[in-house]
């Protein structure tokens, strides 16, 4: 089938069984198109908890799939590809993180969205790159804390409130990967346009952004701009959001300096329209986890939701 009998085959199938696709900002722009709700992970999490639809299909990665089947435990939970998965999960394994919880007792456990449902379960609070600095400064200063799995994140959270949070040693592989000294090159080149970069990243890059913020929070600081050129440090699928929202301005990436490729997520890129399509026609491939697993790692999704919305971060 072409591109487009695929697309008028996905929305019949959609209408036909009660499905809601759901897609992340790092999908491919032509899935972007086809979503009913397009977001970062607090975003998505949110319309997860929300939906009413039958079949959820998830257009993002093996966690974010779990945590929709976690919040949506009798509904069934479609991936389009079941190898999606996620570079800073995978950078923390079940095993291995409960021996290190074992090690720090008194300590509470914040994980950050992207880890498996093992992960999940063993934590007391649940964030995102959106949520995390807000989460953290809400919660009293001597409380001790291990933050898991991405050391980048947790790191740039002790940075701007002055905690000495215990990091696990993960990280995302791309945007880890983005190197500070092409985002500086990139300046030079074009002195006009401020660095937007995802908390994700190593030190060295977040020491030269004018802008360190979730996917939803680059957009908004996008929006508001006056600058006609921006350098973007994060996953090269937010460019179809960026492009739509702002259509005159020039977005640069480390791809435009021909020094890194390694800006795009491997992971992400796994589904397609033609696996969006097999996905909703066969009702395969299904996320299906163990009910007990699924009432431990809902609690602290469920506690983040909550504190969010007391918080005033979601409505």
């Amino acid at each position: 089938m072409t591109n487009q009998q695929l697309k008028e085959e996905i929305l019949r199938l959609k209408r036909e069984k009660n499905a809601v696709i759901l897609g992340h900002y790092y999908q491919r722009h032509e899935i972007q198109e086809l979503s009913d709700h397009i977001g970062d992970s607090l975003a998505l999490a949110q319309k997860a908890q929300q939906a009413t639809a039958d079949i959820i299909v998830f257009c993002g990665v093996h966690f974010m799939a779990e945590t929709a089947k976690i919040l949506n435990p009798n509904r069934k939970v479609l991936l389009p590809d079941m190898d999606a998965s996620c570079s800073l999960a995978e950078s923390c394994k079940a095993e291995d993180f409960a021996a290190f919880k074992s090690q720090h007792p008194d300590h509470m456990v914040i994980s950050y969205v992207n880890c498996s449902a093992e992960i999940k379960a063993m934590s007391d609070l649940i964030c995102t790159s959106g949520n995390a600095e807000k989460l953290v400064r809400s919660l009293p200063e001597d409380q001790k804390i291990i933050f898991a799995p991405d050391k980048n994140l947790g790191g740039y959270i002790n940075h701007v409130t002055g905690r000495n949070m215990l990091l696990w040693n993960g990280v995302c592989s791309v945007h880890d990967a983005m190197q500070s000294e092409g985002i500086l090159k990139l300046k030079i080149e074009h002195p006009e346009a401020p660095v937007v970069a995802h908390p994700e990243c190593n030190a060295a890059l977040l020491k030269v952004a004018d802008f360190v913020g979730s996917t939803k929070a680059m957009l908004d600081f996008i929006a508001h701009s006056d600058a006609k050129e921006i350098i973007v440090a994060t996953e090269t699928g937010i460019l179809y959001e960026m492009k739509k929202m702002c259509p005159n301005k020039h977005f640069i990436t480390l791809q435009d300096d021909k020094s890194c490729a390694c800006d795009d997520c491997a992971f992400m890129k796994l589904n397609t329209l033609e696996k969006l399509y097999l996905c909703l026609r066969d009702e395969q491939p299904e996320i299906i986890m163990d009910s007990k697993l699924i009432e431990q790692a809902k609690r602290p999704i469920v506690r983040m939701l909550d504190m969010s919305r007391q918080l005033g971060i979601i409505k």
